[in-house]
């Protein structure tokens, strides 16, 4: 997820860190890592994780062999110096490390390989599937990232992806293209959070979920 791996240069603004935005754009393994840590934390958060892991190994990159073969408790302690790296740092280093111990066995530890030579997009989806710490939501939004940002596109890329593949949606990371994308994916995420919660209560009450959303 190169420059030559897209046929053209790729900049990003999912970080909102320059720096940390330019380390994605260039190293696939730090763009999948960020993906990991994208739950339970703020986006910006998250995708800053690898670049700061990276600094505190002493690297300008993540390699998935060195952390792979890393020892837990040293590696956790990365993860949980101050600024932590997530809200669950511990249980973050730990998915992080099986996530490079698997893409050192299945991959030889070359993470742009899950989906260089992919044939279809469902081929695709079904490589990130297979991801620890991919779940099937997880998959389709890095697809959707890796089509709409990355030039990644096999083809059936969108329809594999869902609809966070869908041209011009505001539903994942995506979609974001700087501040002002990122605060429209927010708001989304926030009104589908909320159309959730509306939901399950109308379960419980036995009310529909609009007459629940009424104010």
């Amino acid at each position: 997820m190169t420059a030559s791996d897209s046929g053209k240069d790729i900049t990003l603004r999912i970080a909102q860190r320059p720096e940390a935005d330019e380390l994605l754009a260039r190293s696939p393994l730090a763009a999948l890592v960020g993906m990991l840590l994208d739950q339970q934390v703020p986006m910006e958060w998250a995708f800053t994780g690898p670049y700061t892991l990276a600094q505190r190994m002493g690297s300008d990159d993540l390699d998935a062999g060195r952390i792979a073969a890393a020892d837990p408790d040293a590696l956790t302690e990365l993860f949980t110096a101050k600024p932590a790296l997530h809200r669950y740092p511990g249980s973050m280093a730990q998915r992080v490390q099986q996530l490079c111990q698997y893409l050192v066995t299945e991959y030889g530890g070359d993470a742009g390989a899950v989906w260089r030579d992919a044939a279809t997009g469902e081929e695709l989806l079904g490589r990130l599937r297979a991801l620890p710490g991919f779940g099937d939501q997880k998959a389709r939004i890095f697809l959707a990232l890796l089509g709409k940002q990355f030039g990644v596109r096999p083809p059936g890329w969108r329809e594999a992806a869902g609809p966070y593949g869908e041209a011009g949606s505001r539903r994942s990371v995506a979609d974001i293209t700087g501040p002002e994308s990122l605060a429209e994916v927010r708001a989304g995420k926030q009104e589908a959070k909320a159309a959730a919660k509306a939901a399950e209560a109308a379960k419980r009450t036995g009310t529909s979920p609009k007459k629940s959303q009424k104010k």
